[in-house]
């Protein structure tokens, strides 16, 4: 599976520049590439990116989750998820599935992997407790 240029290259930017709040990737099977689909502005909040997910297909996605430690601290983890819903087709899974890791290689910073079949389990709690 090739990799788009431009999912490495907004990547960077959410990752240096603070360009995005969020990125989701979706696998254009015609072309065998994996290519941006959304870009979430750095103002959008979590509950824009989980509801930029589709609920019956799959998708990649990283998230740049801001928050503050106990210390007081502020701080930010970027997140992959890996999104793949109960209805999503099967032969669409196993495709994203077996994809995954080579994707993820290309995008050199993320800290947080999770992967989710339904919204709950990438809940904002989830998230927050991830990242501590």
């Amino acid at each position: 599976m090739a990799v788009h240029d431009d999912c490495k290259l907004k990547f960077l930017e959410l990752k240096a520049k603070r360009n995005f709040r969020f990125i989701t990737f979706k696998i254009d099977e015609r072309i065998q590439q994996v290519i941006v689909e959304k870009l979430g502005q750095p103002d959008e909040d979590y509950n824009a990116f989980t509801s930029s997910l589709p609920a019956d297909e799959c998708r990649y996605a990283v998230f740049d989750f801001d928050f503050v430690t106990d210390e007081n601290c502020q701080k930010s983890k970027i997140f992959f998820i890996s999104w793949a819903p109960d209805s999503s087709k099967v032969r669409s899974k196993m495709l994203y599935a077996s994809s995954k890791d080579r994707f993820k290689r290309e995008l050199d910073g993320i800290q947080v992997e999770l992967q989710a079949t339904d919204p709950s389990e990438m809940s904002f709690d989830i998230i927050k407790s991830r990242a501590i």
